[in-house]
């Protein structure tokens, strides 16, 4: 056993003051920092489920959200390169939720103020024939014009030009081979522009047919 004079001896040095306390307030501190950092993270796990991240998709919102991807697809995506590569101008291709509209100028059909299909018209329908005639679905010839009026004892008005256009070409597309019933004319005169009739421009790209290709039912 040590005596009392020998262990206060080997006993350290009492630090009096604030220096004895320094230690003290440095535990505290860092004691804090955890505890805050702690109550963060318990915060943060309640916007996040437990075992994942704000970035994963459950297989029943990942499916969903495939399904909606595929039915913003056109249905007739497969169908791009037939109508592609026409190098007709004058020609354009427009693709749909619908279908396929094929939108011909009218200066490649017909005389000013006619209805009746050119040669070279006939030529640029049965081009676009060959690449309609083995599809299902129903085409429809959709005549328009410029809001300039006609009267002519044949056309008294756009109307009656619009749908005879419409009529010629649908003729026009039986003959080249497109099977009659999926055929049906239409006339909009000038009640569909593309364009402001302000000008000749303008004018010219409302002259126009179009040919719309629409998917058969459940294809």
């Amino acid at each position: 056993m040590l005596d009392r004079d020998t262990r206060q001896a080997l006993a350290p040095p009492v630090q009096g003051g604030e220096e004895g306390e320094s230690w003290l307030m440095s535990y505290l501190d860092v004691l804090t920092l955890l505890i805050t950092l702690f109550v963060l993270l318990l915060s943060m796990s309640s916007l996040v489920p437990v075992g994942g991240t704000s970035s994963e998709i459950s297989p029943p919102a990942r499916q969903a959200a495939l399904a909606i991807g595929e039915g913003l697809k056109p249905r007739h995506a497969g169908l791009q390169p037939r109508f592609q590569g026409l190098g007709m101008e004058g020609v354009s291709v427009e693709h749909t939720r619908q279908g396929v509209t094929l939108r011909i100028e009218d200066r490649l059909l017909f005389d000013s103020g006619r209805a009746r299909v050119t040669e070279g018209g006939q030529r640029v329908l049965a081009r676009l024939a060959e690449r309609l005639a083995g599809l299902g679905g129903e085409i429809s010839v959709e005549g328009h014009t410029d809001s300039l009026p006609i009267a002519t004892s044949r056309f008294p008005s756009n109307w009656e030009l619009s749908t005879g256009r419409a009529s010629a070409v649908v003729r026009a597309l039986a003959a080249a081979g497109v099977a009659r019933e999926r055929l049906r004319a239409i006339g909009y005169a000038d009640t569909r522009p593309l364009a402001a009739n302000d000008d000749a421009e303008g004018r010219a790209a409302n002259r126009r047919v179009e040919l719309v290709w629409r998917a058969p039912a459940g294809a």
